[in-house]
C-alpha cells in the first residue's frame, strides 16, 4: 500500500491552505499554516507569480493530498471519471468522497482521513456486515459503514465523535449510539466542502 512517508505539515504550506492532514493538531496554534504560512524550502518567502499550467498543477496537487492518493491512483480515477456521464470533474471528486477512508472521516470516526485509512487499513471497520481492510474500497448508495464489535477502538472513536470537529455531510447519517453510518445518497458537488477547481484538474489533464 503506497503512501506519503514525508513531513505531512510541508504539504499544507505548500498549497497555502489547512488540508487537515493530521487530525486534532490543525485545531491547534501548532498548526504549521498558523506558524508559518508561506512555502517551505530556501526560497520559501521569494516564490515568483504561478504560470496557467503551474496553477493547474497546483489544483490537482491539493486533490491529491486532502484525500492521500498519490499520482498513479488519482490518474485511475481520472480516467475512470472520463468514461462516467455527467461533469468529469466532479464525477472524479464524487469517486474520491465515496473512498471507504473518506466516508470513516466524514462520519467523524477518525479525526482525518490518514487517521481513518490506517482504521480501515487495520480491519476495524465492516461494511453491510462484512469485513473490509481496504481503504479504496468505494461505497454505494445504502451501505451500512460500522466499527467492527470486537474492534479496541472503541473508546478512541467515540472520542472523535464527541469532538464534533466537522458537520456530517447530507449524503451520509451518523447513528452514533451504535458507531454506524448509512451512506443515503451519493455526494452532490455542493456536498463536497473541498477548496478544489476541479475544473483546472480536467483542463491539466486533458492536454
Amino acid at each position: 500500500m503506497a503512501r506519503y512517508r514525508d513531513a505531512k505539515c510541508r504539504l499544507c504550506r505548500r498549497e497555502g491552505i489547512k488540508l487537515f492532514l493530521k487530525g486534532a493538531r490543525c485545531f491547534t496554534d501548532k498548526c504549521a499554516i498558523e506558524r508559518r504560512n508561506y512555502p517551505p524550502g530556501q526560497h520559501g518567502l521569494n516564490r515568483g507569480k504561478l504560470t496557467p499550467f503551474g496553477v493547474q498543477l497546483r489544483e490537482k496537487q491539493k486533490a491529491k493530498r486532502i484525500y492521500g492518493v498519490l499520482e498513479r491512483q488519482f490518474r485511475k480515477y481520472f480516467h475512470w471519471a472520463e468514461r462516467e456521464r455527467g461533469v468529469t470533474g466532479e464525477t472524479l471528486l464524487r469517486l474520491l468522497e465515496c473512498r471507504l477512508d473518506n466516508v470513516v472521516h466524514r462520519l467523524g470516526f477518525a479525526a482525518s482521513r490518514r487517521e481513518g485509512r490506517q482504521m480501515v487499513a487495520h480491519g476495524h471497520f465492516q461494511v453491510n456486515g462484512r469485513k473490509v481492510s481496504v481503504p479504496s474500497y468505494l461505497v454505494k448508495v445504502g451501505d451500512v459503514v460500522q466499527l467492527r464489535p470486537t474492534s479496541k477502538l472503541q473508546a478512541r472513536v467515540e472520542d472523535n465523535i464527541n469532538a464534533g470537529r466537522g458537520q456530517i455531510p447530507q449524503w451520509l447519517e451518523l447513528e452514533s449510539a451504535e458507531k454506524r453510518g448509512n451512506v443515503r445518497s451519493l455526494p452532490l458537488r455542493e456536498d463536497i466542502q473541498i477548496p478544489v477547481a476541479e475544473q483546472l484538474i480536467v483542463e491539466l489533464y486533458s492536454k
